[in-house]
């Protein structure tokens, strides 16, 4: 698919005392045209800075010493790598295992992809014989879900509604930051914030 600038594909956001803060790993992609797997990194510095922000932002969270250490790991093993998508997949990796999160993980680019938007993502279906496919609410507006029904395959949209709160640095809470956010605050109870409680439970 297409790489998209000021996006979640090459940031996310931290809590800080001051408010949300983008973290961004620089990237070089070519023109309009360029695919998310051709974005290359810039430099490694990159790494280092989100490091120091962890450091300086959450070095009072409850799980900062314990967490930390594992972080460096990860951010170690990151700045060596050159493309985004292979830093995507590694921190993918590392929080999926930290939350207890068994879903086997997949590339499109394993799969032979063709067409446009719907045509597209209904083949990479097909090819990795999905009875369901979820997707976030943005799509929506093109995706045509009777092309799906026709395969035999459903769709379901994503809500990041009913996620309850944590305990969270510099309130007042937010949902929307880096799933680091919740790691470094709970430990090992951040995988029983994942349970969605239905509005008003």
């Amino acid at each position: 698919m297409q790489y998209t600038k000021r996006d979640w594909r090459n940031r996310n956001r931290i809590k800080t005392a001051q408010g949300p803060l983008w973290l961004s790993v620089p990237v070089h992609a070519s023109g309009r045209s360029s695919l998310i797997h051709e974005a290359t990194i810039e430099d490694g510095q990159w790494a280092q800075k989100h490091l120091q922000s962890f450091l300086h932002h959450y070095k009072k969270a409850p799980a900062f010493e314990a967490v930390y250490p594992a972080l460096q790991e990860l951010y170690a093993k990151a700045a060596d790598l050159r493309r985004l998508i292979d830093v995507n997949r590694l921190f993918l990796d590392w929080i999926c295992g930290y939350l207890g999160i068994p879903t086997v993980l997949s590339s499109s680019l394993d799969y032979q992809g063709h067409g446009t938007k719907t045509e597209r993502l209904l083949s990479l279906c097909l090819q990795a014989g999905a009875t369901l496919y979820l997707s976030g609410p943005a799509a929506k507006d093109y995706l045509d879900e009777s092309q799906f029904a026709a395969h035999g395959i459903a769709v379901a949209w994503m809500s990041y509604a009913g996620y309850p709160e944590y305990p969270q640095l510099y309130p007042p809470f937010d949902h929307a930051v880096t799933a680091l956010d919740l790691i470094l605050n709970t430990g090992e109870a951040a995988a029983t914030y994942l349970e969605r409680h239905p509005a008003g439970a």
